[in-house]
């Protein structure tokens, strides 16, 4: 995936694919209504799967900044979409991430940034929470890390098990959030995930 003037430039292959994919569901790729859906879907997968050209340690830049403050940061509510990597389904939901600086802090678009780069590829919500807590604590080593994601899974609402109320919740705990029970569960309230 390429981008040219913000537009997204998808490769070639991917809507070839995608005519050759409605062709064996057995629809005209040239009728009205799907003529321009190969190209369409091609723009769109790249999109959604974009996370994987970009570097984390470049999406927050020099946006990491000296700081006395040693209390929990808690950025809550960061909404994620992303596409479940067993059935190419959407999942999507909440993030909440928080951190016990150590002498540093990041700007707080950061994190939403951060959490985006991992949602964007071809995903399971529990290797997505845990790699965007891992990055988190390379970039910028605090005291300690945690992420929870809320997520509803297409791949199981509409399929499969068909449960349109389910909500999977995982979580990453790192450093004092997983060594100190209080800790965690400051952030556990903070995030409104206790009581």
């Amino acid at each position: 995936m390429v981008q040219d003037g913000g537009d997204i430039v998808a490769p070639p292959a991917l809507a070839s694919i995608t005519r050759a994919l409605l062709m064996e569901l057995g629809e005209d790729p040239s009728r009205e209504g799907l003529k321009d859906t190969p190209a369409r879907v091609a723009r769109s997968l790249s999109f959604l799967t974009q996370g994987y050209s970009v570097d984390p340690r470049a999406v927050v830049g020099e946006a990491i900044f000296d700081a006395t403050y040693d209390e929990m940061v808690v950025v809550r509510d960061i909404e994620i979409y992303s596409l479940c990597e067993h059935h190419l389904l959407p999942f999507f939901g909440r993030c909440h991430i928080a951190y016990l600086p150590d002498g540093k802090i990041v700007g707080l678009s950061k994190l939403a940034r951060l959490a985006d780069v991992y949602a964007r590829r071809l995903q399971v919500q529990e290797r997505m929470t845990k790699e965007i807590a891992e990055s988190i604590d390379e970039i910028l080593s605090p005291k300690g890390v945690a992420v929870v994601i809320e997520a509803h899974h297409l791949c199981m609402m509409m399929r499969g098990a068909e449960k349109q109320n389910s909500m999977a919740v995982t979580s990453c705990m790192l450093g004092r959030f997983k060594q100190d029970a209080r800790t965690r569960s400051e952030f556990l309230d903070l995030i409104g995930k206790r009581g």
